[in-house]
């Protein structure tokens, strides 16, 4: 069971990335998968969610409107698209993933029991 989480970098204010996680395929087709992030000095905080199906979305009230996931079961993988980036986005973020079976997309983090190593996202303002 792995998750592998890419696509982090250094990008100016205003400017985007699309991070990708790419998961086994038991946890892949089966398991609500989240991307959660964590800032210099905080606490690991949760960004967004997507069920196995893709019908169950949610989103941090600070990401909402500009970040978008979404799913390729066939590739294994979900997607973080980020838009509009600010100096404030800037964290480690990290994919999880709940046990295959659950169908329900989750916002805790007490809720995943599988975590990718995370990739690094620094935005300039």
């Amino acid at each position: 069971v792995q998750l592998q989480a890419s696509g982090g970098g250094l990008v100016q204010a205003g400017g985007s990335l699309r991070l990708s996680c790419a998961a086994s395929g038991r946890i892949m087709s089966n398991s609500p998968v989240g991307w959660f992030r964590q800032a210099p000095g905080k606490e690991r905080e949760f960004v967004a969610t997507i069920n196995g199906n893709g019908y169950m979305i949610y989103y941090a009230d600070s990401v909402k409107g500009r970040f978008t996931i979404s799913r390729d079961n066939a590739a294994n993988t979900i997607y973080l698209q980020m838009n509009n980036l600010s100096p404030e986005d800037t964290a480690i973020y990290y994919c999880a993933a709940r046990f295959p079976g659950n169908v329900v997309a989750s916002r805790q983090m007490s809720d995943y029991v599988y975590w990718g190593q995370g990739t690094q996202v620094t935005v300039s303002s």
